[in-house]
């Protein structure tokens, strides 16, 4: 079958890959819709690893149901994309983010399990959800980014009329503004290189304001702006200056929350962290209850996660589609992709 994979650095190749088949246990899926993922663009960028299939955001209809007794051929589906160990007290206790092995054979993430870039996929038949009729394929393919700014702002505790600055406009950050937005923040701001998304975050209605870091003056008008700084930072960027301007922002005793991923070691002043006194928090992916929350949440029409996809584009546009989301001035946030076109 048809597929986009990774040729080097920077560079896509169309290839052609097996189907997946049945071993009695795995959930075999006809992809739907795929969107394209932040971290997916570090891979791109970097080359490797050299054939990876990405695509772990995604929806799609089940083919053969595998060990699932619940499931049957026909239903919609999404699923976390990720592979714990599936007995470690992270996995029993419903974190299976945190589990040792969540990444080495994740859909999409790894060589040996092909992501949605492709018009079929086999999957952890333990992960894989049931989508309501009320929540479309196009909308089963953003649960997953969902679930991650989800997760941030849960990690965040955010009280009733808290401050909140989120760092990067993708749509990690948007999301993470989204739902801090629900959780009764008073004022969420957005920091942004990138004017058209910065203009995007408030014309959306997820943050009230942003600050194009760009300016020289940027920093002391953030703190200005409000008395002293944020009560919570989250950082959705991943790189030295995003980290650096997260610690900087928020107040004393404040809280920052990391959830940019970065696949090189970077350099931050934790002395900021030290003397501010400082609660940092890492966030990596979401809980299955999260997961279920956002598909919940999407099907009562509580969220609406349409108004952050800009694009619908084929197999054959995928290069094009990573070439503008790294390009730092497009507007464009989320793309999804229909691998059977």
């Amino acid at each position: 079958m048809k597929s986009v994979a990774i040729k080097g650095a920077k560079e896509f190749e169309i290839k052609e890959i097996n189907e997946p088949v049945s071993d009695g246990k795995k959930v075999l899926i006809d992809v739907k819709k795929c969107g394209i993922c932040g971290s997916d663009l570090h891979y791109w960028v970097s080359g490797a690893p050299v054939g990876l299939v990405m695509g772990h955001e995604f929806s799609g209809v089940v083919t053969d149901p595998g060990n699932r007794s619940d499931l049957k051929v026909g239903d919609r589906v999404s699923a976390l994309p990720i592979s714990p160990c599936g007995h470690c007290e992270a996995y029993l206790t419903g974190n299976p983010q945190y589990c040792l092995e969540t990444w080495n054979q994740a859909s999409g993430l790894s060589l040996e399990n092909p992501g949605a870039l492709a018009p079929k996929m086999a999957l952890r038949s333990d992960m894989v959800m049931k989508l309501p009729d009320s929540v479309s394929d196009e909308e089963g393919a953003m649960i997953e980014p969902m679930a991650v700014g989800l997760h941030a702002v849960h990690l965040a505790d955010i009280k009733i009329g808290a401050k909140v600055l989120v760092v990067g406009g993708g749509i990690i950050g948007l999301a993470s503004a989204m739902f801090a937005k629900e959780e009764g923040a008073s004022y969420v701001a957005l920091s942004e290189t990138n004017p058209g998304r910065g203009e995007k975050a408030v014309s959306l209605g997820v943050a009230d304001a942003w600050y194009d870091v760009r300016e020289e003056n940027a920093t002391a008008k953030m703190m200005e702006d409000t008395n002293g700084g944020f009560d919570i930072v989250i950082e959705c960027c991943g790189n030295s200056p995003a980290v650096t301007s997260a610690l900087m922002l928020a107040k004393t005793g404040g809280k920052v929350v990391l959830v940019g991923v970065s696949l090189e070691a970077i350099t931050v002043p934790l002395t900021i962290a030290v003397m501010h006194e400082l609660s940092v928090y890492g966030a990596i992916a979401y809980t299955k209850e999260e997961f279920a929350t956002v598909i919940d949440l999407i099907a009562d029409k509580q969220i609406d996660v349409l108004k952050f996809v800009d694009k619908r584009i084929t197999l054959n546009e995928v290069q094009a589609a990573y070439e503008e989301l790294t390009s730092g001035t497009s507007s464009t946030v989320k793309i999804l992709v229909d691998p059977n076109q």
